[in-house]
């Protein structure tokens, strides 16, 4: 996608910070009724602020759910601060043996899906769960119908103590989320792990853009994969590799930095603004290990010249500064080469440049061993 259309996409919903309405739904339908038809005491409500989100970068943050401080209002561009109040790569984790799980979710904006993205992955909850071996399984995914939600995500689960995951909506905000469990249920809230986190900067792709669930933009398939908190910040159509967003990159104190910028950008851009902010996190971070990522291959290159150009002129110049930075004596930079991120087939976007869930697990083959070689 061209850099002026790109940097539109999802403009509405970034802008747009509406006021919830006061008809409440179920997951998936009008709420009439509770889904299970219990009382409400036959449920005890657990408000995830209480214990922590991981993806949550700052604590100084407007909204709760939001992944940049308040600070950063009129700091960065107003676009950027926009879709900085969505709740991507946010999860919260918690133990229970209940085979019920219930959520109270509201969301910011009534936009809960895009012509190309559903709204299981634009304002949906995503519920994980691990198994006996300690690996990460998918169990449910909400379907929004409202800006309110209040209902039954699952049911009739095995018995069993286990460990559960909830990532929060990509291309939505989050005004309130909290986990209902049958009274009688065990429940153990888990803190947001002290592990540096991958810290991911980035455009409508690391933002989650188009995914169908929230657990399966490549942030997240990595943060399973690898073990670790994830921060996402990648910005709709805004991923610049901005002095203005390093301001806040360089307050975290992650394992890693991935910039993932590229389809944002044209040569120019990229020739101005590399080797600025190797500088600048280099100067905050002297021994974190830095990625630098080229553009996917669009789908269409094969026929489509000018797509061909600019995946080529980009590459071109993010190399140039890649090797520049290597020339000056920078450690800990490390590269993923663009034609690596996508499929052979070509199949694997749902428009031509934003990855389906095939692409974005592609996406995490191809990153997955060059970030456990940087963080060793």
């Amino acid at each position: 996608m061209p850099s002026t259309s790109r940097r539109s996409f999802l403009a509405s919903t970034g802008a747009a910070m509406l006021a919830f309405p006061a008809a409440s739904a179920v997951f998936g339908r009008p709420m009439a009724r509770s889904l299970d038809e219990k009382p409400a005491a036959d449920l005890q409500w657990h408000d995830v602020q209480e214990w922590g989100l991981e993806g949550r970068g700052f604590a100084d943050t407007k909204s709760y759910f939001d992944r940049l401080p308040a600070r950063a209002e009129g700091v960065v561009r107003d676009a950027v601060w926009s879709l900085s109040r969505h709740s991507a790569g946010m999860m919260v984790r918690f133990r229970t043996d209940a085979t019920t799980i219930h959520a109270d979710h509201a969301v910011t904006s009534a936009s809960l899906a895009m012509p190309h993205m559903p709204a299981t992955g634009v304002s949906g909850l995503d519920l994980y769960a691990r198994d006996t071996a300690g690996t990460w399984k998918w169990v449910a995914v909400t379907r929004p119908a409202a800006q309110e939600m209040k209902g039954e995500i699952v049911s009739g689960l095995n018995p069993g103590e286990r460990d559960y995951a909830i990532y929060l909506p990509l291309y939505n905000g989050t005004s309130r989320l909290k986990i209902g469990l049958p009274s009688q249920a065990k429940f153990e809230p888990i803190a947001p792990r002290a592990e540096k986190p991958i810290v991911f900067y980035g455009t409508s792709i690391t933002h989650g853009a188009c995914a169908s669930r929230p657990g399966m933009p490549h942030p997240a398939i990595l943060g399973r994969r690898l073990n670790r908190p994830v921060i996402n910040l990648g910005f709709s159509g805004n991923g610049r590799m901005e002095e203005s967003v390093g301001r806040f990159l360089i307050e975290l104190d992650p394992a890693v930095y991935v910039i993932d910028c590229l389809p944002n950008m044209n040569a120019a851009e990229v020739t101005a603004n590399t080797v600025p902010i190797v500088k600048q996190l280099r100067a905050a971070h002297a021994g974190v290990p830095i990625v630098l990522v080229e553009d996917r291959s669009y789908p269409n290159s094969w026929i489509k010249k000018s797509q061909l150009d600019r995946n080529t002129t980009n590459r071109a110049a993010l190399k140039q500064q890649y090797q520049q930075l290597l020339d000056a004596g920078t450690e800990h930079l490390h590269y993923i080469d663009g034609e690596s991120l996508l499929g052979a087939d070509r199949d694997d976007t749902t428009d031509g440049s934003h990855p389906s869930d095939l692409g974005f697990y592609r996406h995490a083959d191809a990153m997955e061993p060059v970030l456990r070689a940087a963080m060793g």
